[in-house]
């Protein structure tokens, strides 16, 4: 029985960090936003747009693309009750992944214009939807069909050309990270293939 298996890990204990670390990440984007302190006077909507509008975007696709990938962890800690330590590791390094993700969205929020940030920004989220991919591979090795795999994968396929167009127009690139949110259409889509 795996709970009597003293090598493995309730997953149980590890989802309860990681509804802390993403509650905290997800709320933290917003720390960033300009506050009302900062107008001298009541601001028009030429002012507003100027100030918050980049970085709007950005705290609202970051926080989307943190819920689907909190949506996908948890779904994948449901279907994974007790891993290894090294599953457990690389869980470790995906909620240090979604650490990060304030510092990145107020990067991107400030500076998304340029190359480097939104490189850096788009190469963070692949590296999320990546360490998401590898978790549902590890999860989900010897069964057919893998739906989950395929929704978890297919971020990672629109993350990186995005991050491709972020070197050259970084203006560009949030249109096709936002395409990332197609996995949950492929999830739906490969789930509801007969099985061969």
């Amino acid at each position: 029985m795996a709970e009597q298996t003293p090598e493995l890990f309730e997953m149980r204990r590890l989802e309860s960090l990681s509804n802390t670390i993403f509650g905290v990440a997800m709320t933290l984007l917003a720390y960033d936003l300009p506050r009302a302190s900062q107008f001298a006077q009541a601001p028009g909507w030429a002012e507003l747009y100027h100030v918050y509008a980049d970085r709007l975007v950005s705290l609202i696709l970051s926080f989307v693309i943190a819920g689907v990938f909190w949506i996908s962890h948890h779904r994948r800690l449901a279907r994974q009750p007790h891993a290894h330590r090294g599953v457990v590791l690389i869980n470790l390094f995906f909620l240090l992944s979604i650490i990060l993700l304030p510092v990145t969205t107020g990067l991107d929020g400030i500076y998304g214009q340029s190359r480097a940030v939104a490189v850096l920004y788009g190469l963070h989220l692949s590296t999320i939807a990546g360490l998401n991919s590898w978790l549902w591979w590890l999860a989900t090795r010897g069964q057919q069909p893998r739906p989950e795999l395929a929704g978890a994968v297919f971020p990672l396929l629109m993350l990186l050309p995005g991050t491709a167009v972020a070197a050259v127009a970084p203006q560009y690139a949030r249109f096709i990270w936002v395409l990332a949110f197609g996995a949950l259409i492929s999830h739906r889509f490969v789930r509801n293939q007969p099985a061969a």
